[in-house]
Parts: C-alpha cells; sequence; structure tokens
C-alpha cells in the first residue's frame, strides 16, 4: 500500500491542491455581487492575500445562518470581507461589533462603501481601537454571555487573551473561530520558534485540553478552528 492509500484508509485528510481548490470554489462558492467586487478590490492591495478566501467568508456567513445569530464580533476587519459575508447572513436586526485599529482607516474606508452598497452598513459597530480594550469595554457593558458568533484573524500573540474574553462573552453553545491556525505549517514546524508561530501552537494545544468547549479544527483556508462553549 502506497503512502497516499495509507493515509486515505486510516482517515487522515491532506491539503487540497490548486486543482481541487479551484473545483471547490466553483461547485461551493456564492458570492453576491457586492462581494465579488470587494474581493476584487481586495486582492489590487499590496496585502490583499492575507484576507480570508472566499470559502471561509461563506463559511462563516453558513454559521452565522446556522446559529440564528443576532449578536457577533469581529476582531481584525481588514477589507471587511468577511464581515460583509456574515451581516449578510444575519437577520436585519442583527449586529456585528467588528474590532480594527485606528490605523487601518484606508481599507476599512474599502469596506465602509461595501457595506453600505450590501445595505448592511447599519448592521456592523466599528469600533477602533485596541481589540483587547473593545472586548473589555463589552464586558463592563453587561454584554457577558450575549454573544452568539465571534471570528478572530488579528494579531497571533493575542489570541490567547481574545479566547478567554470569548469564553466570558458568548453565550452557551455560542461559537468562537479562529483563523490561520495551521499558519501556513509553521505550526508543525518545531523549528519555527517565531513569537507568532510560538503563540499558535500554544493556543492550539490549550484548546485540545480544554474542557469548556467543543472543538474541531477544519484544513479551511489556512486553518479555521472552532470552539463551541459548553452549556
Amino acid at each position: 500500500m502506497s503512502k497516499s492509500e495509507s493515509e486515505a484508509a486510516s482517515g487522515s485528510m491532506r491539503l487540497i491542491g490548486a486543482a481541487e481548490l479551484a473545483y471547490l470554489r466553483a461547485n461551493s462558492v456564492r458570492e453576491t455581487d457586492v462581494l465579488r467586487r470587494l474581493r476584487a478590490e481586495t486582492r489590487k492591495l499590496g496585502d490583499g492575500d492575507i484576507s480570508a478566501p472566499p470559502e471561509v467568508s461563506q463559511f462563516l456567513a453558513l454559521l452565522a445562518r446556522a446559529t440564528g445569530a443576532r449578536r457577533a464580533v469581529e476582531v481584525g476587519v481588514f477589507t471587511g470581507l468577511t464581515t460583509l459575508a456574515m451581516a449578510l447572513a444575519m437577520p436585519s436586526d442583527g449586529r456585528i461589533v467588528a474590532c480594527d485599529l485606528p490605523s487601518a482607516q484606508a481599507t476599512l474606508s474599502l469596506a465602509r462603501r461595501h457595506w453600505r452598497e450590501a445595505g448592511v452598513e447599519d448592521r456592523i459597530d466599528l469600533r477602533l481601537g485596541s481589540a483587547r480594550e473593545t472586548l473589555q469595554d463589552l464586558l463592563d457593558g453587561g454584554d457577558a454571555g450575549t454573544i452568539d458568533l465571534m471570528f478572530v484573524d488579528a494579531d497571533k500573540e493575542n489570541y490567547d487573551t481574545y479566547y478567554e474574553q470569548a469564553l466570558v462573552l458568548l453565550r452557551p453553545n455560542g461559537i468562537v473561530a479562529f483563523d490561520n491556525m495551521l499558519w501556513y505549517g509553521a505550526v508543525a514546524e518545531e523549528s519555527d520558534r517565531s513569537q507568532s508561530t510560538r503563540a499558535l501552537r500554544a493556543l492550539n494545544a490549550k484548546l485540545h485540553g480544554d474542557a469548556r468547549v467543543a472543538l474541531s479544527m477544519l484544513p479551511l483556508g489556512d486553518g479555521v478552528t472552532l470552539a463551541c462553549k459548553r452549556a
């Protein structure tokens, strides 16, 4: 039995190749015109490739719809692709607190314009400043136990802090999703001792052993981990 046959027999999954990814997108991804335009403009930016790929945006929208999310939090907005995808999947009275830094004004201007075009700008509460402080403001304001869904795609060194804040903010059975948990394979390379890699590696280990949540890490995009707060 070849290595690939052995892996298949054991139920393990390899990361898909370019042809398979193209097929996946062609047969799964559904984007509105506004989402497609925003993604096209994002790609023109020098760092446009750091945005979540379309299959991740769509997956978050599916989570929002499946959970009936009315209250969501996003840490890390960039050009607002995932924000827009989730907002479109939420009811008209849904609200997303979207956290980013004041230095991101250029990309946030692009985000706001497309949110407005999609008719969901009133569902998005954009807050500029330290995400840790914004999340603490929510806690201090009485929002503990009220959030249905969180998505974290920001500075990796603070993922653990965001996780602990999320566990207080989420309602029972609420979900926090973390992006980049495979970190382009770096987390599996013990020789990589960079700060971001070590932070993600530590959080992966912590999540694996944390009885406070139900857990699944998915080989979607650059690795998306879902942690569902136990009731």
